[in-house]
């Protein structure tokens, strides 16, 4: 049983740094060939994905995002992390976290239930 779960804080400033952390239970942040993925949803828009931080602590991020991002991992505590930096209200969305099993943003198979993220002063 694979479970992951959002947390953070739901309203952030503009020109602040958005952090969430993604609690994962069941399976090991470090089980071999898992990417560990963060994606956000604007509101009237599709999903977007942001970035993984993989099994070895390997990161890859959407260019479009990628000045402004940093994953984070803490494998004691089976927890990854986002942090975006520079937020403006465009930020604002639907953030969720998943398990990604082939580090291509097509086979996420777990998700967190997501965060409400809004940017605003």
């Amino acid at each position: 049983q694979v479970q992951l779960q959002e947390s953070g804080p739901g309203l952030v400033k503009p020109s602040q740094t958005l952090s969430l952390t993604c609690a994962v239970t069941g399976v090991s942040i470090a089980t071999a060939n898992t990417y560990w993925s963060w994606i956000r949803q604007p509101p009237g828009k599709g999903p977007e994905w942001i970035g993984y931080i993989s099994f070895v602590g390997r990161t890859y991020y959407n260019p479009s995002l990628k000045s402004r991002i940093s994953i984070s991992r803490d494998t004691s505590n089976n927890h990854f992390s986002l942090q975006m930096s520079s937020v403006t209200p465009e930020d604002t969305a639907v953030y969720r976290c998943a398990r990604d099993l082939s580090g291509t943003q097509f086979e996420l198979d777990d998700w967190g239930q997501g965060t409400q993220v809004t940017v605003s002063s």
